[in-house]
């Protein structure tokens, strides 16, 4: 009779769980069993590089044998993933005898125990069993997982604790802020953004949330990183949850240790949440890696908002002119001019490759490509406005195997 498992979360911190086959199926199960703390035995002749890594690092136990009888003494748990159908039947027969629940990767039927599909968030642990229907059951835990991270589903039984959430919102694309930012942004009270941050966002905020907007324009209008700090404080002490929404990563030039530093001092609880900054990811998706094998050993970002000559520079532009890897501009645009005179004064050649990519991942997303000596003037010609990345040395010349499109 084909009857439903009983589905129960197994504590397997400390004790002994065998797996027999340790090819890629076994790698993903070892995975969540060591998650969860489990003493984990590998008895197999041969392994996946990962699995062996793991044991190199002493995460875990590996025999480099074929099973035999007497494998399971002691175990808690068996996950059996050989590739022969004889040897899994002998381990499910041995886990029978000894009472010991055992998942038979090639034959559900054949074990006494199923693997679900499984997704974690926040403390919550979702498994799905879909009647053997991996993928079935893989499609309901994703799309459970992804309604959990985005607030579709509301997980708060109580009241989010007041303070303050540091969230790097990514470069701009919404897909690209992290599932935990995605997840803090559902939850806020009040959310102090920029013009940098994910802004389609906003629009799945709920009516309650007050937004404040805390944009800085290049040359323009702009809120007092002053006035910033303390709008987060005085929200949190009013008892709400402050998110302060940033584009890219808070801690990359987006002056979000000044704001931790604001809280702390007034005793504030700060939650720091990375983000994808706009230096690496504008790049790629230009099609302009900032590495690559042969050709950039360093990568040096560097912030382009004084002038090389300006007596606020902190930037020691002669050495990065002897540099020969890649060097990335942030807020350069305005000054792209003095940049490339001072690399090349530096001793960089005239005819360096230079990328430039404008409001990158965004749907009005564009990018030229230049040289050193003709950056300054593509830039003025093409209209490249703020925000932009520009992308200094060889790997931006790599880009014409790609597009083949030829720099100016």
């Amino acid at each position: 009779m084909d009857v439903d498992p009983y589905l129960a979360g197994l504590v397997l911190a400390g004790r002994r769980v065998v797996v027999v086959g340790g090819g890629t199926v076994a790698q993903r199960r070892i995975a969540g069993l060591l998650t969860a703390g489990a003493d984990v035995l590998v008895v197999a002749p041969d392994v996946t590089p990962a699995v062996e890594g793991m044991a190199t690092a002493r995460e875990l136990t590996w025999e480099a044998r074929p099973y035999r009888d007497g494998d399971l003494d002691g175990a808690w748990y068996v996950v059996s993933c050989t590739d022969s159908t004889e040897v899994n039947a002998a381990v499910a027969a041995e886990a029978e005898r000894r009472r010991v629940f055992c998942v038979r990767a090639d034959d559900a039927t054949g074990g006494t125990a199923v693997t679900p599909a499984v997704g974690h968030h926040d403390g919550i642990t979702v498994g799905v069993l879909a009647g053997r229907r991996p993928r079935r059951s893989a499609a309901v835990r994703t799309a459970l997982v992804e309604a959990l991270a985005t607030g579709l589903v509301d997980d708060t039984a109580e009241p989010v604790t007041p303070g303050v959430a540091l969230v790097g919102g990514g470069p701009g694309d919404p897909e690209l802020i992290t599932v935990r930012g995605r997840r803090l942004l559902t939850r806020a009270d009040v959310v102090v953004t920029d013009r940098l941050g994910p802004r389609d966002l906003l629009d799945h905020l709920d009516p309650h949330v007050e937004v404040v907007d805390a944009s800085k324009i290049p040359y323009g209008r702009a809120m007092n990183q002053a006035r910033i700090n303390e709008l987060l404080i005085e929200h949190a002490r009013a008892g709400k949850f402050v998110v302060r929404l940033k584009g890219g990563d808070p801690y990359v030039f987006g002056r979000g240790f000044e704001e931790a530093l604001a809280c702390a001092e007034a005793g504030v609880p700060v939650t720091v949440v990375p983000g994808v900054t706009s230096a690496f990811a504008a790049p790629a998706v230009a099609d302009v890696p900032v590495s690559h094998r042969g050709v950039a050993h360093e990568i040096v970002v560097v912030s382009g908002h004084v002038a090389p000559d300006d007596p606020r520079s902190l930037v020691d532009w002669p050495a990065l002119g002897r540099l020969r890897g890649t060097v990335v501009l942030l807020m350069a645009v305005e000054r792209i001019g003095a940049f490339a005179t001072a690399l090349i004064d530096g001793g960089r050649p005239a005819d360096t490759p230079v990328a430039v990519v404008q409001d990158g991942t965004m749907r009005i997303q564009r990018s030229v490509r230049a040289t050193l000596a003709t950056v300054a003037d593509v830039v003025r010609e093409e209209g490249i406005n703020p925000p932009a990345v520009v992308v200094v040395g060889p790997v931006a010349g790599l880009a014409e195997r790609v597009t083949g499109t030829p720099a100016r």
